[in-house]
């Protein structure tokens, strides 16, 4: 009888440590998604051909908000969106852009590569692609646009906490549109080509801190 109860505690008390350690896998998986938000400043690439239409150099807002998901230390994928505002520049002809991307990309983390990196700080590369929405305002707000684009990006992280950094992000968005954007023809300021931007933020692990 006492052989059979000690038998049975045993039995129980394993079974406890399983549902705890599988518990504590369920815990780590989900410590793996981060969530980043980031403001910064753009250039709309103009196109040279044009002189009347030309933005300035560096615009504000570029706002950028992505979630990401980590399947090792190494590699992982995220899913962003931003918006960017660009105004005419001095001698251009007076107009204003809304610029909208939403990208699906792959991320690499070269922490493993970069051996000899102080702790605290995490170089990340992240590439996808993704679709563009432009659209200008006032006079020309009907030349819209939407066409195929590929996002290329480098983050330099320096972290704050083991579930928080801040980072800066330096992006190129490559337009693969086609050269004859409307049939016919509109009169007036539109846009199809590529964007640069460089944001500062902040990426903050959403439960924990597995991969990060």
């Amino acid at each position: 009888m006492t052989s059979n109860f000690k038998y049975k505690k045993f039995l129980f008390m394993l079974m406890c440590m399983v549902f705890v350690s599988s518990f504590m896998d369920a815990q780590n998986a989900t410590s793996e998604w981060k969530l980043q938000l980031a403001v910064g400043f753009n250039n709309p690439i103009d196109n040279e051909s044009d002189p009347i239409f030309f933005t300035e150099y560096v615009n504000i807002p570029t706002v950028n908000i992505g979630l990401q998901h980590m399947f090792s230390e190494t590699w992982g994928a995220k899913l962003d969106g931003g918006f960017n505002r660009a105004s005419n520049a001095e001698n251009s002809e007076e107009f204003k852009l809304n610029y909208t991307r939403i990208n699906l990309q792959a991320v690499y983390d070269f922490n493993r590569l970069i051996w000899f990196w102080p702790e605290p700080i995490a170089i990340v590369a992240h590439a996808g692609p993704g679709v563009s929405f432009t659209k200008p305002l006032g006079n020309y707000a009907d030349n819209t646009y939407t066409f195929v684009n590929a996002l290329a990006g480098l983050e330099v992280h320096y972290g704050l906490s083991r579930t928080l950094s801040v980072y800066g992000d330096f992006g190129y968005v490559f337009s693969f549109s086609g050269e004859d954007k409307y049939d016919p023809v509109i009169d007036g300021y539109s846009f199809h080509r590529d964007m640069m931007y460089v944001t500062i933020g902040i990426s903050i692990s959403l439960s924990g801190c597995s991969y990060c």
